[in-house]
């Protein structure tokens, strides 16, 4: 290296043009082409393209540089190496996350290429997941499986990561038509539903959801089942709530056999390692003789846990069953919600869904998200309306005018996979208002009913009237009859008494020819005539005293006679 850099500087010196130095033989040195680095796991590897095929004892180092450093360093693992690649993994690397640079030349002795970079990279996105280290242990019906996270323990590629690997796994039963099986499991787990006395093959690979990263298979893994365990294992666990406690169940077929039953946290299957010291024995389910035990629900800590239970019979004990994951929120019980409903309008109803109350009038609280669906119906049809809410408030339009409508609803848990229900809340009916029409027409009805009574008062004023003239009428002349008589009227013409006074009339028939007479009234002094024409029947009437009237009398007999 210094003879190459005295050569350049002399060669600089004197001004003459700077070339290859030449290798033995009289041939340059060409630069290394197509350098690459392939990262699986923390084994780094460099890999390049020779141009110098044709030169022997041909040699390669190469150097590095990371961020902060202002010179150029060997790269250990990649000095003066006669092959096309090197591993450099005992580069000591604090963080993968950094860019780093590569160069590499071709040397032969005193002799060297010029150099060859190789295009920066971060370690950690060049990297990839190798093949997995995994470990098998078999039961009669189940396999237990271990897994050695990717990397090796002091890795710092997967430093990180190591919790948030999921692994894939492949298994099948060892005969000539396999079917493959793909689950997907933990770094400590158990592979269940298998057969006794059989052969069973697997890989598997490890994977990275973010970064989206999938792992190299591992090798293919082959393990026999056991025989037929002589007390088998319960199966079907479930676990339910029910009012204040939570009930465990199992199916097991035998008799005289005594159960118990643990939890773990869920969380701990995440966890690379061994965690068998951390299952704990639920109260009220050790030595129980019944396939169910009742469990208080202050037991299990809020969260998801797994459960298990074991089967035993005398000093024989079966397998630990299959663990049934069980989560604290899903498995309590949904109460119906609160309904409240308004009339907004003539045509619209406005609907309240609110939280469920304990005993203690407090809201209850749900810790997963809560759809409604609400049932709506005319109180007078049968027919119903169904829609599902994610909203507490909303409003059902276009409906009738001054119409009861009623509705129902219950809480449904928004993930389908968790198939929570609440029963039916309490039905709540409200009547719509009146609408524009309603109104208009009990306006018209009230005008209707105000001109129906004055016609009637009208109609019953005006009975009244003819009644009183027909059977009640009134004792004072026509004025048409007044205006000839200066006197005051006459009070009753039917009836008299002893101090009115009266007047003798008489009545003048087939009189042909009527005399003019005068009459000296002798109260007031005056004096009438009266004057009348031929007539069948006059119908005068004379208002003379007495006297007069006779004198009257006597005289007209005397003309008819003569």
């Amino acid at each position: 290296m210094l003879a190459l850099l005295g050569a350049t500087t002399l060669m600089l010196v004197a001004g003459a043009p700077w070339v290859l130095p030449a290798a033995s033989g009289g041939t340059n040195l060409k630069s290394p082409e197509n350098g690459r680095v392939c990262i699986i796991d923390d084994n780094f590897i460099l890999k390049w393209n020779s141009n110098s095929e044709s030169v022997r004892n041909v040699t390669f180092s190469a150097e590095y540089k990371i961020p902060g450093m202002d010179n150029w360093k060997k790269l250990p693992g990649c000095q003066h190496i006669t092959s096309t690649e090197c591993n450099f993994s005992s580069v000591k690397l604090k963080n993968v996350y950094e860019k780093i640079e590569l160069r590499i030349r071709a040397e032969k002795g005193n002799n060297a290429s010029q150099w060859h970079e190789v295009k920066p990279f971060i370690p950690f996105q060049k990297a990839q997941i190798g093949p997995l280290d995994v470990h098998l242990e078999a039961e009669d019906k189940a396999i237990i499986i271990h897994i050695s996270p990717p990397g090796t323990k002091d890795s710092i590629m997967w430093a990180m990561d190591h919790s948030s690997f999921i692994y894939s796994l492949v298994i099948w039963k060892n005969s000539p038509s396999p079917e493959e099986r793909t689950e997907t499991v933990y770094s400590r787990d158990k592979i269940y539903k298998l057969s006794p006395e059989t052969t069973y093959c697997l890989k598997v690979k490890a994977e990275l959801r973010s970064p989206r990263r999938v792992g190299l298979y591992s090798p293919v893994y082959c393990i026999n089942t056991t025989e037929k365990h002589k007390v088998p294992a319960p199966e079907n666990i479930e676990i339910d709530a029910e009012n204040q406690v939570y009930v465990l169940k199992w199916d097991y077929a035998y008799e005289n056999t005594t159960f118990r039953a643990q939890w773990s946290h869920e969380f701990l299957k995440r966890i690379p390692g061994s965690h068998s010291d951390k299952w704990k024995q639920i109260p009220n389910c050790e030595d129980v003789k019944t396939t169910h035990c009742v469990i208080p629900q202050n037991v299990f800590p809020e969260g998801i846990h797994r459960i298990r239970v074991q089967a035993s019979n005398g000093n024989n004990t079966s397998f630990w069953s299959e663990e049934k994951i069980f989560n604290t929120e899903m498995k309590t019980i949904l109460f119906p919600p609160v309904i409240s409903m308004k009339s907004v309008n003539d045509d619209s109803l406005h609907v309240s869904i609110g939280a469920p109350k304990e005993s203690e009038n407090k809201s209850v609280n749900q810790l997963y998200p809560l759809i409604y669906e609400v049932i709506f119906r005319e109180n007078t049809s049968n027919a119903e309306r169904k829609v599902v809410e994610k909203r507490t408030d909303f409003t059902f339009p276009n409906l009738k005018p001054l119409t009861v409508y009623c509705v129902k609803a219950r809480a449904l848990t928004e993930n389908d996979k968790w198939n929570k229900s609440s029963v039916f809340s309490d039905t709540v009916c409200e009547k719509t208002k009146p609408g524009n029409t309603s109104k208009t027409w009990l306006i018209a009805g009230i005008c209707t009913a105000l001109f129906s009574v004055i016609v009637a008062v009208y109609v019953v004023k005006v009975l009244l009237r003819c009644i009183n003239y027909v059977f009640f009428p009134s004792s004072k002349p026509p004025s048409t009859v007044d205006e000839y008589f200066s006197e005051p009227p006459v009070r009753n013409l039917l009836l008299s008494t002893s101090e009115e006074r009266t007047e003798r009339c008489s009545v003048i028939e087939n009189a042909n020819t009527l005399t003019v007479i005068e009459e000296t009234n002798p109260i007031d002094e005056d004096h009438k005539k009266y004057n009348s024409q031929t007539s069948q029947d006059s119908g005068n009437y004379s208002n003379e005293d007495e006297n007069s009237g006779s004198k009257i009398s006597e005289e007209l007999l005397q003309q008819e006679t003569v």
